[in-house]
């Protein structure tokens, strides 16, 4: 059983290089209880790649999160808390609400 949530997006920026990176991950704990380590990367903006590692206590699970983490800050990576509290789809939901006074289409 996971004790606490652990997410961590961040994000790497350089015009002057064309660059624009992020970096996610999160721990969280599947069907048969152990802990997994989903990490995140890619260009801002596409879905990027995915890599998940299992583990049996959550313990090893946080070392690799806490070792990967000080990795990416030493990068350059930086913490975009925006992007880390899903406010983008909280936006998108609210976005694609549907207009007031327009007839509902029912059947008939």
């Amino acid at each position: 059983m996971i004790c606490q949530t652990y997410h961590l997006y961040t994000e790497r920026k350089d015009p002057t290089k064309n660059m624009a990176r992020f970096y996610a991950m999160e721990i969280s704990e599947t069907l048969f209880g152990e802990a997994c380590l989903t990490r995140r990367w890619g260009r801002i903006g596409t879905s990027g790649q995915r890599m998940e590692h299992h583990f049996e206590t959550e313990g090893d699970a946080v070392k690799l999160f806490l070792d990967l983490t000080r990795q990416k800050k030493a990068r350059g990576y930086r913490p975009n808390p925006s992007r880390a509290t899903g406010e983008r789809s909280r936006r998108t939901a609210q976005s694609i609400k549907p207009e007031e006074g327009r007839p509902s289409h029912s059947a008939v």
